[in-house]
């Protein structure tokens, strides 16, 4: 693949991973709640479900979910419903954030599964890769170049996901952040019920 190619590629793949959503709300969260290791496992998670994503992109499967719509609206109101989740817990939680009366352990997990589960039913992920990603795959292209296309969607995810929990969670910013913990969770709680309707609405 060319560089001029692949630094297309990065940047397109950069404006994806930055652009504010459920799963900047979700990195925030479990930052607020369970500290540096929670926003990071949940930052993993979520490359890894957007690299599941990028897969399918480059097999040509992003096609086939394109021309059934019925997979499509499925994964739609799967994704809709877990932020609408998501989004009551968010409220629910208070100042004190639900992530914060259980051990860290359980933390790690939760953040685990709330990272993929986030990215998997979030369908403009689905779009973006089969409007956008899918414009650099071609049929000839080796095995290899598939795999660094798949890579760098995963290592920009991930990577960028990190560095927003490792600034939050600083030693200047996460008491700063905690002493307003249930104004974040009423924000996010919004965001999350305001982005699920949006989905639904199509």
């Amino acid at each position: 693949m060319p560089l001029s190619l692949w630094l297309s590629l990065a940047a397109i793949c950069a404006m994806g991973a930055m652009s504010p959503g459920p799963s900047l709300a979700l990195v925030l969260r479990h930052t607020l709640g369970g500290g540096r290791s929670s926003g990071m496992m949940a930052a993993v998670t979520h490359a890894l479900g957007v690299g599941l994503y990028a897969l399918l992109t480059v097999w040509g499967l992003g096609a086939v979910i394109e021309h059934h719509p019925t997979v499509f609206r499925v994964i739609t109101w799967l994704g809709a419903a877990y932020l609408a989740w998501l989004g009551i817990k968010a409220l629910r939680a208070g100042a004190g954030g639900a992530l914060r009366t259980q051990g860290q352990s359980a933390n790690l997990m939760i953040a685990a599964r709330d990272g993929l589960v986030v990215a998997l039913g979030n369908p403009k992920l689905i779009l973006f890769f089969v409007a956008l990603l899918s414009q650099f795959v071609t049929p000839e292209m080796t095995l290899l170049q598939r795999m660094i296309i798949v890579l760098t969607a995963v290592v920009i995810d991930g990577g960028w996901y990190t560095l927003v929990a490792l600034g939050l969670s600083h030693s200047r910013v996460l008491p700063w952040l905690q002493a307003r913990a249930h104004w974040i969770n009423r924000i996010t709680g919004v965001l999350l019920l305001g982005l699920a309707v949006r989905v639904l609405m199509g």
